[in-house]
């Protein structure tokens, strides 16, 4: 018994415990509308409610940081006012998100969390006082597991076999380019992952997932995360432009061709707010199409991880692969993709079998209170990223060559996600009336 606590008494498994008691609140959004009025981050600090909302959230992290920390006998001295300062510098970065003309750019709240941390830790000195509650490790696992329950298997089947099989072929074939040029350019392999799984999958939530299974330094993470943001605003307004231009050359049909538009811009652009703005540009249709083939590509955030996961826990001391026991594979996997993974089992079967309330609906009251604990926990985690990396790190040459390989990854994706866009909604699907 004693070793069962010691075994579940790590980090991993306290994260994914700690993170049921918010899917199972999130669970209750449907059946409880008004605790979805509370539990939600606000868009500005004018009422009574906002702060309420501020209040609980604050409660709730508190408490899941608290026990956090008691579990993993980590100091408890210093937590509270440590945390005070961490938490108002996430909601204020969840604000300025939230500014409409900040929002129109694209500019996620994770960015200026990071800011917001680099501020700190290269123009002031971080007192000591103010370390006990940087733990980014520890919010990041919480997030991702979270950000199972947004992930339903509805959204996959939603696309059709057209945008399922994009999704597939788009991923597996820049995931691997992206890694491939990485490593070629010297990126260091787990940085290459977390950058090939930005550039393929769904941009920021990616490279938070991966990420976190690679144990990838900090640092690089920060910067991967600012690279994918900053990429994804020019390219907002550049792939309508290159859509209307290049897609009607392609094809004589209008709904052909905004169903091509949407599952290029869809597969290109590596924010999900950057899609929803970029296919509003061109159409209704183009939209739709586009956010369910950001929706399929989003479902496969957990079978990459899984795979990146698998491999490297069966890579030896000597860096190459080898064959190890169930159980050595068993200790090195990253627990908390598993909660990952079966938090999206869970809240897809409950909505399939119409368990849920709203289980028609488009966008689900419990999938949405999930996305706003991992869309908070992911603010406090880079907050904490940003706290712990020096600018000097930021404008390194290595990091240099990660720009690089990101934008020669984004330049591929962008080519073959129009040839295969072509193929599968322009040819495959109107032959075979898919």
């Amino acid at each position: 018994m004693k070793n069962f606590f010691k075994q579940i008494l790590v980090e991993d498994w306290v994260a994914t415990i700690l993170s049921i008691p918010l899917l199972v609140i999130a669970g209750l959004a449907g059946l409880f509308p008004e605790m979805g009025k509370v539990v939600v981050i606000p868009t500005s600090l004018s009422s009574s409610e906002a702060w309420t909302s501020i209040g609980v959230l604050f409660l709730i992290a508190l408490i899941v940081l608290y026990i956090g920390n008691r579990m993993l006998s980590r100091p408890m001295r210093g937590l509270f006012w440590s945390f005070v300062v961490l938490f108002a510098l996430s909601i204020l970065a969840q604000l300025v998100a939230k500014i409409p003309c900040v929002r129109y750019y694209g500019f996620e709240a994770v960015f200026f969390s990071v800011i917001f941390g680099l501020i700190i830790r290269n123009c002031f000195r971080i007192p000591e006082w103010m370390k006990p509650a940087i733990q980014g490790e520890f919010f990041i696992k919480i997030g991702v597991v979270c950000l199972g329950a947004t992930i339903l298997f509805r959204d996959f089947v939603t696309s059709g076999i057209a945008g399922i099989v994009q999704a597939c072929i788009v991923v597996s074939g820049v995931w691997l380019f992206a890694l491939w040029l990485s490593r070629r350019m010297k990126v260091e392999e787990r940085a290459a992952m977390t950058l090939a799984s930005g550039a393929s999958i769904c941009g920021v939530s990616a490279c938070i997932a991966t990420g976190g299974v690679a144990k990838v330094q900090e640092r690089y993470l920060s910067y991967i995360i600012s690279v994918v943001l900053i990429i994804a605003v020019p390219m907002i307004y550049l792939m309508p432009l290159l859509a209307k231009w290049i897609i009607p050359i392609l094809s004589e049909d209008v709904m052909v061709q905004n169903e091509i538009m949407g599952a290029w811009i869809g597969g290109t652009i590596d924010t999900t707010s950057g899609v929803a703005a970029a296919s509003e540009m061109v159409g209704d249709e183009a939209n739709k199409t586009a956010m369910i083939v950001k929706a399929t590509q989003n479902v496969l955030i957990g079978v990459v991880a899984f795979c990146i996961a698998t491999y490297l826990a069966s890579k030896g001391g000597d860096g190459r692969l080898h064959r190890p026991p169930l159980r050595l594979v068993w200790e090195k996997f990253p627990k908390f993709v598993l909660g990952f993974i079966v938090a999206s089992l869970v809240f897809s079967l409950l909505q399939s079998n119409h368990i849920f309330p709203d289980w028609d609906a488009k966008k689900l009251a419990e999938s949405s209170m999930a996305k706003s604990f991992s869309t908070f926990f992911f603010s406090l985690a880079f907050v904490c990223i940003g706290m712990d990396t020096r600018l000097k790190d930021i404008v390194s040459r290595e990091n240099r060559n990660i720009l690089y390989a990101f934008l020669g990854a984004q330049g591929f994706n962008i080519i073959i996600t129009l040839f295969v866009a072509w193929v599968m909604f322009g040819v495959v699907k109107p032959t075979l009336g898919w």
